[in-house]
């Protein structure tokens, strides 16, 4: 973290074997395997008051980078005007960098949300990112493939996981291909249907 600098922080579900998303991802099934209702993020929908602090948490950042896996299904060039999953005001209310290898204009959303989509790698999208944010976090919000990316790069201070009582198998996994970590377990809290564990990645 660069002194003047808030910090690079993530929030990412996964199952109890490691995975983010399963096999087959669709539009109809944005998370594979049976999509929403397979309950990997049933916290969400199902016990939201239970979770509200880490629900909270996972939007105060003052800007976002995603994959474009996270931002939508659509792949190649855009075909079609696809403003992510989150209907027309998104829960970000901050800008949000999308990676992607195919140019697009900004696109703003209702609430305070544009979302601004960078061709030229990680790295310059964090360093948008972190110009936008001044002194708040920069949320990397997934997904794994992502977050492993930062990972490798050593560009992450702060890792929140929030573990689902279930296993895929198979899919996209956390710390695949990540070289080895050290992480410090800074909290963690059981709940009904998530367990969720703060760690500082040490540089």
């Amino acid at each position: 973290m660069t002194e003047g600098m808030g910090r690079v922080v993530c929030d990412i579900t996964v199952t109890a074997d490691g995975y983010s998303a399963g096999l087959n991802q669709t539009e109809q099934r944005p998370f594979g395997g049976d999509g929403f209702g397979n309950g990997l993020h049933a916290r969400m929908f199902e016990t939201p008051d239970e979770n509200r602090a880490e629900i909270d948490q996972i939007v105060a950042a003052k800007a976002f980078i995603m994959g474009r896996n996270m931002f939508g299904p659509l792949r190649g060039e855009w075909d079609r005007q696809w403003n992510g999953w989150w209907g027309d005001s998104p829960p970000f209310h901050a800008p949000v960098f999308v990676l992607t290898h195919h140019a697009r204009e900004p696109q703003p959303m209702d609430g305070g949300t544009t979302f601004h989509f960078v061709t030229d790698g990680i790295e310059s999208a964090l360093s948008r990112a972190s110009a936008a944010a001044g002194d708040g976090d920069v949320a990397i919000g997934g997904g794994a493939t992502t977050i492993n990316q930062l990972l490798a790069a050593g560009l992450i201070d702060e890792l929140r996981v929030h573990i689902a009582p279930l296993t895929f198998g198979a899919g996209t996994r956390l710390f695949e291909g990540v070289p080895p970590l050290k992480l410090v377990q800074v909290k963690s809290r059981a709940a009904s249907l998530v367990t969720h564990v703060t760690y500082r990645v040490q540089a």
